[in-house]
């Protein structure tokens, strides 16, 4: 396996740091006791970082989010994740139906190429605003495949959907793609080309 150790990140020319991005708000959940473990599985590593297209991709998304909805602010859950976090969230969920919401370790992550974010949107004040669903809710409510559905049935409300659609258009206009089963989370570049060609974080 191709990698470079977490340690390491910090003077990698090809990785930025969260908190080098200007206008970005960063409140990384597994670095605290606020998600779906109910502990920090970061482990003391030092995880607010993205490799350098991908913060680019991110600062191109917030600065076209400043522009259409002045005040909002893109705010990052989760950004790297090592292996060996990967690894250990992995082994919380095994064995369980919830296993499914995250890549296997053997496969790999694209959190752990540093080229994945788990991202949500703040109003002026600096609140969270109201996606329907909570990070990590593991749960249809947090699918967009589901949302016509929902909506319809009146377990999400049309207010929720736009706040994420004005999060998916900020994303995807960077280059960034959602997946079907977490609003949250957004993938640069091909997942295999990123798997095959880039280095894993251990």
């Amino acid at each position: 396996m191709k990698g470079i150790a977490c340690e390491d990140v910090a003077g990698h020319a090809d990785f930025v740091s969260l908190h080098a991005l200007p206008g970005i708000a960063v409140d990384l959940r597994y670095a605290t006791r606020d998600n779906f473990v109910g502990k920090a599985v970061y482990g003391g590593l030092d995880c607010a970082w993205l490799r350098r297209e991908a913060g680019e991709a991110l600062l191109k998304a917030a600065d076209w989010l400043a522009q259409h909805q002045g005040g909002w602010q893109l705010c990052v859950l989760d950004a790297l994740r090592p292996q060996r976090v990967q690894e250990a969230l992995y082994a919380e969920l095994e064995g369980t139906p919830l296993v499914r919401y995250l890549a296997h370790p053997e496969r790999g992550s694209i959190h752990s190429f540093g080229m994945a974010v788990d991202v949500t949107l703040l109003d002026a004040s600096g609140c969270e605003l109201d996606m329907g669903a909570a990070f990590d809710e593991m749960d249809p409510i947090s699918h967009p495949e589901f949302e016509a559905e929902l909506l319809a049935q009146g377990r999400l409300q049309a207010h929720q959907l736009v706040n994420r659609g004005w999060l998916r258009a900020a994303l995807r206009q960077a280059g960034f793609h959602g997946i079907s089963t977490e609003w949250w989370h957004f993938d640069l570049g091909d997942r295999d080309a990123v798997r095959r060609d880039l280095p894993r974080v251990l």
